[in-house]
């Protein structure tokens, strides 16, 4: 991660410090310096995920209005939904081990900034959609467009902050995805009624206007990012080097790990079972997340702007217990059992929701559900990034999140057969409680060790 040698011949990675210099700070130095990293760099992350995150889900807002632009009847219209909503990670799934692997090449700035103007020109062209085949093939391209975006991210992270803190950190990021709900709820809600200003639909208005900022924000990351701590110009000399100093100390503490070049990354059986635990909760998450609207606006018979603020409740809940939990899995170093209980949480939750006829109470099951689900996801990368050394960091993290994220595809499309067939939404909340159930005792059951808490922050 942070020495030479774990870096491509070709990698842009800038040199560090000099063979054995040292800086030391005080704790409170220490603390303060953190902070300021802390604040260069997670707001900017924080803030291109929640847009990254509101181009991923709003097709679930969209469907209340897609069925008839696709010109399909409503016996049939949950399946091909789902099946769309799910291509997307199908797409996803084949471009993210390369896009990362060109991230670690290229640099972050440029690579993240390349990803988010893509990935909002795709969006805006959802627009053209007019037929079943021309919304498959647009989801598709909308996730081989995004592809790269989260894991390079979580790679960008491990070259400024060590194992120990990298789960609070990813939850601040993370917690973008959350906030999207609450943000692009209410707005794709009333973004919707839209319909009809200047004789576009309102699911157009939708699509185009949540793109735009996405390639703003590109430009803004090619502008402002620094690739390494080496090339950050609002960090002194000094600084820089004890972040190195950091890094590299911890490398030498787990250099009796083996060190993971892409071979061995495919070969580890760990790795795969972290691909099973991630997968596991996206077909929990997206399964939640591209049908809650539809189910929110069935038991409520509200408007589209109602819904937006009621599907907006459970984001709330699960950005505070993400924050909350990611801190204890740091402070504790049980990030393993902090997934399994956090996942039996959510398995609750859905199962609650099923069963539950009062709308009120059928919600707060729902809430549950989802901020247990939420709360699995700093530390699962916490224990992926604690445990992949070397330079198969990039291949493995972007492994984990592309095969993980064919639950994205198995959730949504799944629900959508479960729904036809049924024509209730309890199968489908019990479907998805059962795949958190099972991630439960997955999680439970992998064995990686525990990164180290230091007391000391003086000299680390």
């Amino acid at each position: 991660m942070s020495t030479n040698e774990q870096q491509p011949k070709h990698s842009s990675r800038p040199e560090g410090p000099p063979s054995g210099q040292r800086v030391i700070l005080n704790a409170e130095q220490a603390r303060a310096l953190v902070s300021k990293v802390t604040w260069r760099l997670i707001p900017l992350l924080f803030f291109c995920y929640i847009i990254a995150y509101i181009d991923r889900i709003n097709v679930g807002f969209a469907k209340l209005h897609l069925r008839e632009a696709l010109g399909v009847e409503e016996q049939v219209f949950n399946s091909i939904y789902g099946l769309g909503a799910g291509l997307f990670f199908i797409g996803y799934f084949i471009f993210e081990l390369p896009s990362n692997l060109i991230l670690q090449r290229v640099g972050a700035r440029i690579w993240i900034a390349r990803i988010m103007i893509f990935w909002g020109i795709v969006s805006a062209c959802m627009v053209f959609v007019n037929s079943v085949p021309m919304f498959y093939f647009m989801r598709f391209i909308l996730g081989a467009s995004e592809a790269g975006f989260f894991p390079g991210v979580i790679l960008y992270l491990t070259y400024w902050f060590p194992s120990n803190e990298r789960a609070r950190t990813i939850a601040l990021f993370a917690t973008g995805g959350v906030m999207a709900g609450i943000i692009g709820s209410p707005l794709s809600g009333k973004i919707l009624e839209l319909h009809g200003f200047l004789g576009v639909a309102g699911w157009k208005w939708l699509f185009v206007l949540e793109a735009l900022p996405a390639i703003a924000m590109g430009f803004v990351v090619l502008l402002v990012l620094p690739n390494r701590p080496q090339q950050a110009k609002w960090l002194t000399s000094n600084e820089k080097i004890w972040i190195e100093n950091r890094l590299t100390d911890e490398a030498s503490k787990t250099s009796t790990q083996p060190k993971h070049n892409l071979s061995a990354v495919f070969s580890s059986g760990r790795v795969w079972i972290l691909c099973l635990l991630y997968f596991l909760m996206n077909v929990g998450g997206y399964g939640y997340e591209m049908w809650m609207p539809s189910i929110i606006q069935k038991f409520s018979g509200k408007g589209t702007f109602v819904v937006g603020l009621i599907n907006a409740i459970p984001y709330i809940a699960a950005g505070i217990s993400m924050v909350l939990v990611s801190r204890y899995a740091d402070k504790t170093g049980e990030h393993r059992k902090v997934v399994a209980l956090s996942a039996i949480t959510s398995t609750i939750g859905f199962a609650a929701s099923a069963y539950l006829q009062n709308p009120i109470l059928a919600l707060l099951g729902l809430t549950v559900a989802f901020l247990g689900l939420k709360s699995t996801i700093a530390p699962i990368w916490a224990m992926t990034t604690a445990f992949l050394t070397g330079t198969g960091a990039a291949g493995g993290i972007a492994l984990i999140n592309s095969v993980g994220n064919l639950g994205g595809f198995v959730g949504p499309y799944t629900v959508g057969v479960i729904k036809d067939r049924t024509k209730s939404d309890a199968a489908a909340l019990l479907f998805l409680g059962a795949a958190l159930l099972g991630m439960a005792v997955l999680a439970w059951s992998i064995r990686i060790a525990k990164p180290t808490i230091s007391k000391e922050t003086t000299h680390s």
